[in-house]
């Protein structure tokens, strides 16, 4: 097969399960570089300096789609007015959801909660007022524990966003077009690829639509079920290194 371009998510496909990538992983993503592959990261994280080495990659999708970067040029972004999101945010206030939005500019997480308290390593967060913070948001996400919290949020959901919740119960809020497929293929558009030359990988179900858009999508093994079912194929799972045994086994190898 001939691939020019492959695009891992990160948590539960390229990362152990320590968040970390292993040397086998950083290994094979060399390798395909070296052979003129182009290699990007494609996630629902804005902030990802504490884990992943952007040298080791060509570019990068970040908040689900928002944004997506060639090395360190901006290729595409889609950001949401506050003042179509303002009455979310309130009135998932209200309601003591807790809820955090960001922007593109300072990558910090403007919460009504100590986000450090859920999740230690993110220390970049103030706590905001969301009837006066100004920027628009590139994303917006909130703890969802219950499916009455969901649809809670479902009922005050302004037009023009796409609502996803993770099997982790956060629900992420983001523009209609942030999405990972329309991400990697302004990436793939940039590089002069076309749409069956690239490889997705990924687990969870933000990933499916990056999957189907690629020309060869492959769930990981601890991949949710319906991943797998949209994939053309299902390779070991991510602590076992499962995408870059396959991209070796596929790519690399004939």
């Amino acid at each position: 097969m001939k691939i020019k371009m492959v695009a891992l998510d990160l948590d539960g496909t390229l990362l152990c399960n320590d968040k970390t990538i292993s040397n086998y992983s950083k290994f094979v993503i060399q390798q395909c570089r070296e052979k003129g592959i182009k290699v990007i990261f494609a996630t629902v994280r804005g902030t990802t300096d504490d884990i992943v080495p952007y040298e080791l990659f060509d570019g990068c999708v970040k908040k689900s789609g928002a944004a997506a970067y060639a090395g360190d040029k901006l290729i595409y972004e889609r950001i949401m007015p506050i003042d179509d999101v303002r009455a979310l945010l309130l009135a998932c206030d209200k309601a003591d959801l807790k809820t955090v939005a960001q922007n593109s500019t300072d990558g910090i997480h403007y919460a009504n909660f100590n986000v450090s308290e859920m999740w230690p390593y993110i220390t970049n967060f103030k706590i905001a007022d969301f009837a006066l913070i100004k920027f628009d948001a590139d994303k917006i996400y909130i703890i969802t524990e219950t499916v009455g919290s969901v649809n809670f949020i479902k009922n005050n959901l302004p037009r023009g966003v796409n609502i996803f919740t993770s099997r982790d119960n956060i629900t992420f809020i983001s523009h209609e077009e942030a999405v990972k497929s329309k991400a990697t293929a302004a990436l793939a558009e940039h590089w002069g690829i076309r749409q069956d030359e690239i490889v997705g990988f990924g687990d969870d179900l933000i990933d499916i639509d990056m999957l189907q858009y690629c020309g060869i999508g492959v769930a990981m093994g601890n991949a949710l079920s319906e991943v797998k079912e949209a994939a053309d194929y299902v390779c070991d799972m991510n602590e076992n290194d499962g995408a870059a045994k396959w991209i070796e086994q596929h790519i690399l190898l004939p």
